[in-house]
């Protein structure tokens, strides 16, 4: 395989990028900006929801909740001893990584430099190295971590709203594991998850900077083998999410001053292709500004009967094979502002979005877009999101103008329906009269 470079330019932002298909296999995405900063991400397709995998023979393999995360942390380590967060340091840089359900990245921020941080990016990634020692040193580490998790109300919330809608499914497992699935994962399972998802063409490099194409190309060059392995990759196994809701509510209690909800409604198609999917998220970014912008009636209204305090918001998620929408704040009832959210739902599917709210919001939203060039971290976050699908991001403001008000009121009434919402609470540990 050759390399191969595919260039992309927005007449609208006066902005360009390229997309080199490199002889390794490795998708790469080069922005080049003039800034103080170079944001660079490397990341492998593969997540937390990567626990079984179909191989080309038909045969499963599974492997424990947590291992993305468990490889996470463990791919710092270097067989020299060294530390890889020191040397990024050394470089005056700043480093770290996540895991998501669909992937996980690692990345680095740097004011010179960059070639020196791309070099040691992909090379850390790719040479991984795992002992049994380091490997139960590391549990206890993360045990300590599955723990702060827990005891953080906001994510216990969003943890159990993702249980109550869709149950006993791996999104609904926390990303890091369970004290359990964590200590049956071994330097071999790692390395057995490493080789079957960390090869070049399942991952991409996103890139944004005061650095040019041929800059990132002579490193990739240097450091990735001349073809990636010919075996097909193995394909994620998820059961089907039920249609359903799992749980209609979910409650717990924990010190907190005052309850917390998230509120999650259910979307029962979240689209075939990565295509649809963007055009919904676009879609849906719009409604839920148009339904819950701080400026709108429902939050102001609320706002004023003391229901709802700034901590307040809405977003939706859309992922192959699962989307739902989450609104979520603080009050002292959440049960009115369940009440008083359904009332006012009814109430806009009745009467329908005025032209006026459906501009005002893709008017703010299309400013969004274009402050969003103006970091190369965001930049580089959001070549590789839309990577992630094989989508151009140059896309996305082409579908915010372009959606229809016929479009936005029929997701109204599919994605906000009463039998598909689920309501997470956070109860404080004492009952307290002034709430």
């Amino acid at each position: 395989m050759k390399t191969k470079k595919i260039e992309y330019t927005s007449s609208l932002f006066g902005e360009s990028y390229t997309k080199i298909l490199h002889k390794s296999g490795l998708t790469i995405y080069v922005f080049p900006k003039s800034m103080t900063t170079t944001h660079a991400i490397l990341a492998a397709k593969c997540g937390s929801l990567d626990r079984s995998v179909r191989f080309a023979d038909g045969s499963l393999r599974r492997f424990p909740a947590g291992i993305a995360h468990y490889l996470e942390h463990k791919l710092f380590d270097n067989e020299s001893g060294q530390d890889t967060f020191a040397i990024f340091s050394s470089l005056g840089m700043d480093a770290n990584a996540y895991t998501s359900y669909t992937h996980t990245a690692y990345y680095f921020s740097a004011t010179k430099n960059a070639k020196a941080g791309l070099k040691e990016l992909i090379t850390f990634a790719m040479h991984p190295y795992f002992t049994a020692a380091t490997v139960k040193k590391e549990r206890g580490i993360i045990a300590e971590e599955i723990k702060m998790d827990r005891d953080l109300p906001w994510d216990r919330a969003f943890q159990n709203l993702l249980t109550g809608l869709y149950g006993r499914h791996p999104l609904s497992s926390e990303i890091c594991g369970t004290q359990e699935s964590i200590s049956k994962i071994t330097p071999k399972k790692l390395y057995d998850f490493y080789g079957l998802f960390y090869r070049p063409s399942n991952m991409i490099l996103s890139v944004s900077g005061p650095i040019d194409t041929d800059e990132v190309l002579t490193v990739a060059d240097r450091l990735l083998p001349a073809a990636d392995s010919l075996e097909p990759a193995p394909v994620r196994v998820l059961p089907s999410a039920s249609a359903k809701v799992a749980q209609v509510r979910i409650e717990e209690r924990m010190p907190v001053a005052k309850p917390i909800f998230q509120i999650g409604f259910k979307d029962r198609a979240p689209g075939k292709t990565s295509l649809e999917r963007v055009k919904k998220d676009a879609a849906m970014l719009i409604l839920n500004e148009i339904l819950f912008s701080r400026s709108g009636d429902f939050y102001n209204r609320l706002f004023e009967q003391s229901l709802l305090t700034p901590s307040f918001s809405a977003g939706y998620s859309c992922e192959e094979g699962f989307a739902f929408n989450c609104i979520s704040g603080e009050s002292g009832n959440a049960d009115r502002v369940v009440e008083s959210l359904l009332s006012y739902l009814d109430f806009v599917k009745k009467n329908g979005i005025s032209g006026a709210d459906l501009e005002r919001s893709r008017r703010v939203l299309y400013a969004d877009e274009i402050r969003s060039y103006d970091s190369t971290e965001e930049i580089a976050g959001r070549m590789l999101s839309f990577a992630m699908d094989d989508l151009d991001p140059f896309l996305y403001p082409e579908l915010i103008q372009s959606v229809s008000k016929d479009e936005i009121e029929k997701l109204l009434h599919q994605n906000f329906q009463e039998k598909d919402l689920s309501l997470s609470l956070i109860l404080p540990t004492e009952e307290r009269s002034n709430l």
